[in-house]
């Protein structure tokens, strides 16, 4: 069994990887950060092939699907966020979080999801984030992509159920987690944060039980389900009260 996992160099993706590799799975781990991966590497046992590659350049997805072939997972992981005022986050910042966390993220599901249906098995995990299911001032282009990628996910989940593929599709929404994206977001989150290690095992356990909506700890879960009652713009108030508190 073969599971490829983007940005495998620290955080829920590296975690994520010593999990799947201690249930003897044959591991591809993509990262920008060479170093990291190796780093990575070097601390599981098995067969493991490390590709270094920056996934917001299209080309380099497309790359990606050709030189490693079917794979019987794909934890799209990659991603990042920013924080501040639309009207004052850097343009280019927020081009490449698109380009990381959503055009990315289609790209490789689509290509390996292609294979799968067509071999009828495999299982896709997309990492959103509870971010998905509101709006998010103060870090409006994170929450958005976000948000497409669960959209994106609950799509091709009825279209592979209408099908009666064997092919599953599962989406990851986790709330704050204690990991480099806080740096690169250039946010501290004052809510407690979950490990990383807890979210990973929590989400490959769900994932291999063929969940499809995981989303790790109570708390999290009651945000969800008040989401889903509370109107937008009372929602948006509640984010940017909660947000303005990172600054």
């Amino acid at each position: 069994m073969k599971a490829l996992i983007t940005g495998a160099s620290s955080g829920i993706g590296r975690d994520m990887a010593r999990i799947l590799a201690e249930k003897g799975y044959e591991l591809i781990l993509v990262a920008r950060d060479e170093e990291r991966l190796k780093e990575v590497k070097n601390s599981l046992k098995g067969k493991i092939q490390i590709i270094v590659m920056d996934l917001s350049n299209t080309e380099n997805c497309k790359k990606l699907h050709e030189i490693t072939g079917n794979v019987d997972i794909l934890i799209n992981n990659a991603g990042f966020g920013t924080f501040g005022e639309f009207i004052e986050t850097d343009l280019e910042k927020e081009i490449d979080l698109i380009n990381t966390n959503v055009t990315a993220v289609h790209i490789l599901t689509k290509l390996y999801l292609q294979d799968m249906v067509k071999e009828n098995k495999g299982h896709i995990l997309n990492v959103g984030s509870i971010a998905g299911f509101m709006p998010g001032p103060l870090m409006c282009a994170y929450y958005a992509s976000k948000s497409y990628v669960v959209r994106l996910s609950e799509g091709i989940r009825e279209e592979l159920k209408k099908k009666k593929s064997n092919v599953k599709i599962s989406i990851l929404c986790p709330g704050p987690v204690n990991t480099n994206f806080n740096n690169v977001a250039g946010v501290r989150f004052k809510l407690p944060s979950f490990s990383s290690e807890y979210v990973a095992k929590y989400a490959i356990n769900q994932m291999l039980k063929e969940k499809f909506l995981i989303v790790p700890g109570l708390k999290i879960k009651i945000a969800r389900a008040m989401s889903k009652i509370s109107p937008n713009n009372i929602t948006s108030k509640v984010v940017y009260h909660m947000q303005e508190r990172k600054r």
